[in-house]
């Protein structure tokens, strides 16, 4: 299975849509792009503010979250020729940033992490993290397809989804992941006005000051 592309094509539909609405709601104050490292230059004052008491605030993820965090984004968006993995886009920290700046999602995360551990405990005697890395993409897959999981595991359902949508959220909103889809943006154009020919057709001409003027390229 190519996670990579199947994360990106679901990005483009559905997958990370209620993180990006939410944040989009409150554009004013919140930093979706690499909110950890974000430039404060051009932002105004209330935002300032805003991130600096966020910075300030103890890390809600311990240091063993952290690393399960770590480990499943990879494992969602891993490292390929054309890109970063998850880790490389600095996902973990965005997480850690939107669970302290939308606290609703502290919850169904933290809770999402101790089921999985203890889910691996009944599988294998040890957390997730150190599973190796054939045990932890049979239990990613076990609950990567809500269709195709057991109803015995629709809580690790539920948080993997969740899980998800916000490492696809923070990939394909840092520069690696815009850089992944081959968004170009706003780009200068090279453009010598317009063509002699259309000038001559509609009897117009630009003048001597217009033409020393203007930038012409080769």
């Amino acid at each position: 299975m190519d996670r990579r592309k199947s994360i990106k094509a679901l990005m483009i539909g559905t997958v990370g849509a209620g993180v990006l609405v939410e944040a989009c709601k409150n554009a004013d104050k919140k930093a979706i792009a690499n909110a950890a490292d974000a430039s404060l230059e051009y932002r105004m004052q209330e935002e300032k503010d805003y991130l600096g008491k966020l910075s300030k605030e103890a890390n809600f993820f311990d240091a063993h979250e952290m690393a399960t965090i770590t480990v499943l984004g990879d494992i969602i968006i891993p490292k390929d020729e054309v890109s970063g993995s998850a880790s490389d886009a600095k996902v973990p920290e965005f997480i850690e940033f939107i669970v302290k700046d939308m606290p609703s999602h502290q919850t169904p995360i933290r809770g999402g992490l101790k089921w999985l551990d203890l889910h691996c405990y009944k599988l294998y005697e040890k957390a997730f993290v150190n599973c190796d890395a054939m045990q932890q993409i049979a239990v990613v897959d076990s609950i990567a397809y809500p269709e195709k999981a057991k109803p015995e595991l629709k809580q690790g359902v539920a948080f993997f989804s969740a899980i998800r949508d916000l490492v696809a959220t923070g990939f394909y909103t840092s520069e690696i992941g815009v850089k992944d889809v081959g968004y170009m943006g706003n780009v200068p154009n090279q453009w010598n006005g317009v063509p002699a020919d259309v000038l001559k057709q509609y009897k117009l001409s630009y003048t001597e000051k217009e033409l020393k003027e203007c930038v012409s390229y080769d």
